[in-house]
């Protein structure tokens, strides 16, 4: 919430008078409060204008549609699974199959492992494992060194909109300021003519 006068939207967005923008721009100067809420609303601003368009669907489906219902092959192979005791007899069917297959192909013996180097395999492991880091650092650093970029980018942007900002202020104030100089010379020449 603001404690400016006006509106800070109306403000960012430039539908204030000028006298009224005047007000609050030197109220956003002094308040910090309202500098941090300005600043937030730039930022949520620029952040919505970075945001691409998308299509409104021009349709939404229901559950109800004829689209969603299930086809007559798909309903049949539901009321053959479905059923509990279809289902217990081929799961024992199956179980059978693959036991009388076991049992004729088991191997005759079994083969003693080769013996294996365990050195050569802890190297290989170790060689992986720092790889794999080494990939992971990497890509976790140009993770951040691209989010350092965009939040560079956003900082430079932001600094240079308040640059344009105070410099459309100085340009302000400096036409103020040749104003009330050219009426102190007007009323001083009036006052030195003679009578």
């Amino acid at each position: 919430m603001s404690c400016s006068p006006f509106d800070l939207r109306d403000y960012l967005f430039g539908e204030l008078a000028e006298t009224d923008r005047r007000q609050v721009d030197q109220h956003v100067r002094g308040c910090s409060h309202c500098h941090d809420d300005l600043e937030r609303l730039r930022l949520t601003h620029s952040t919505l204008l970075a945001l691409r368009d998308e299509e409104v669907p021009q349709r939404i489906g229901f559950v109800s549609d004829k689209v969603f219902e299930p086809s007559p092959v798909r309903r049949a192979w539901h009321a053959f699974w479905g059923s509990s005791a279809k289902l217990g007899f081929a799961s024992a069917a199956m179980l059978s199959a693959a036991l009388v297959t076991v049992a004729f192909f088991r191997p005759a013996a079994a083969v003693p492992a080769p013996v294996t180097d365990t050195a050569k395999i802890e190297q290989q492991i170790s060689e992986r494992a720092a790889a794999a880091v080494q990939k992971a650092v990497a890509e976790s650093e140009a993770r951040q060194a691209r989010k350092t970029a965009e939040l560079l980018q956003a900082a430079e942007q932001r600094f240079d909109e308040q640059r344009r900002a105070d410099m459309v202020n100085v340009s302000e104030s400096i036409a103020v300021l040749q104003k009330r100089y050219n009426v102190r010379e007007i009323l001083s020449a009036r006052l030195e003519e003679p009578k």
